[in-house]
């Protein structure tokens, strides 16, 4: 496909915005102009930019308002055989870690044959972290952003986590503040839907031991205490799995939902380029989002998750935000809203530092 001329960009522009001026350098053209309704006009413009592979960016400078288009080359596509290389990956190191979380669970008391529970586990944790990406790819695709199939991480079983997670990468570029938020926060609450419903059936799963017992197992050093969330309490509840003088078994299924809602508590921090960092992004700007970033590596040293910290702090020191083609025009009002209810999520699905359970 040849390159577009100039004419043939400013015949592209035109019809969108009035051009006051052009200016040419090596690298750019760039376009002062004037109009209305630029969110709207200048997200089909940018659509149809990007079908020529160019791209452009919107600027205001002294109050003027610009227009810069450069060439691009489309990233070449990966080798479709890794996503599914890598899933098959993490789907055999998440069976591994079900079967032998069962037998060690069994060992205490009987929860169900290994293999079975394994299958249950495997699709419980797979499906959070699936339907995770695949809200982001649906809202992507409504937005008409290319994306790659979800890359899944398998991780260390039965010493570790079986599985590092999983992510999608772009292949287009986000043109405002509306789009980056939506993308962000459909991966969260799509896997938080699924993170509940196996939290509720992990919890019938789970049987109860008598205080007295897991004393002495905690004491042995064969039951290690983890602290639910707000949600996960709330499913015990629910099952009827919270009596005083007892204490939950925590079943596999169980324990993939809570990986989910750590996994959802951790992606809606409002910190560099996780999920709730480019909600933060879209809905304070550059700034403000640099502050809740180091906000949020307070909290998770606060919590104890010092590698998490760590990681955050490393690499949003070397890497740039998300920054939206048109970061001029505001993010709308009712996603500023549900950026509230958002922070709301996240500390609902944060695993609590004490126990709200009798």
């Amino acid at each position: 496909m040849s390159e577009p001329t100039q004419e043939e960009i400013v015949s592209m522009i035109s019809p969108v915005f009035e051009i006051k001026s052009v200016n040419q350098n090596l690298d750019a053209l760039q376009f002062e102009i004037e109009g209305d309704e630029f969110k709207s006009k200048f997200a089909h413009l940018a659509q149809k930019l990007e079908s020529k592979n160019l791209v452009g960016r919107l600027e205001r400078i002294d109050g003027r308002m610009f227009l810069l288009v450069i060439r691009f080359r489309p990233p070449k596509l990966r080798r479709s055989w890794i996503p599914k290389l890598l899933f098959a990956a993490t789907v055999a190191m998440v069976m591994v870690d079900g079967y032998y979380r069962t037998i060690a669970a069994n060992s205490i008391v009987q929860i169900g044959n290994p293999l079975e529970i394994a299958i249950l586990y495997t699709i419980s944790l797979i499906g959070i972290l699936g339907i995770h990406e695949l809200g982001h790819i649906i809202a992507s695709k409504w937005h008409k952003v290319k994306t790659s199939w979800p890359y899944f991480i398998p991780g260390i079983p039965i010493i570790g986590l079986p599985t590092f997670g999983a992510l999608i990468m772009s292949r287009s570029f986000t043109i405002n503040r509306d789009i980056l938020f939506d993308i962000a926060i459909s991966g969260p609450i799509a896997g938080l839907l699924i993170a509940v419903i196996a939290s509720t059936y992990g919890a019938y799963l789970s049987p109860l031991i008598p205080d007295d017992q897991a004393k002495e197992l905690f004491a042995q050093s064969e039951l290690f205490e983890i602290r639910p969330s707000i949600i996960m309490s709330a499913t015990l509840i629910i099952a009827g799995k919270a009596i005083e003088g007892t204490e939950v078994i925590m079943s596999p299924v169980l324990f993939a939902a809570w990986l989910g809602f750590l996994i959802t508590f951790l992606n809606l921090l409002p910190a560099w380029q996780l999920d709730g960092g480019h909600m933060a992004r879209a809905a304070f700007g550059r700034k403000w989002h640099k502050i809740a970033t180091y906000a949020s590596i307070g909290i998770l040293a606060a919590l104890g998750y010092w590698i998490m910290a760590l990681f955050v702090l490393m690499f949003s020191s070397r890497s740039l935000d998300a920054r939206p083609l048109d970061d001029i025009s505001p993010l709308s009002n009712k996603r500023k809203k549900m950026f509230v209810l958002v922070i709301g999520l996240a500390v609902f699905c944060a695993p609590l530092p004490f126990s709200i359970l009798p």
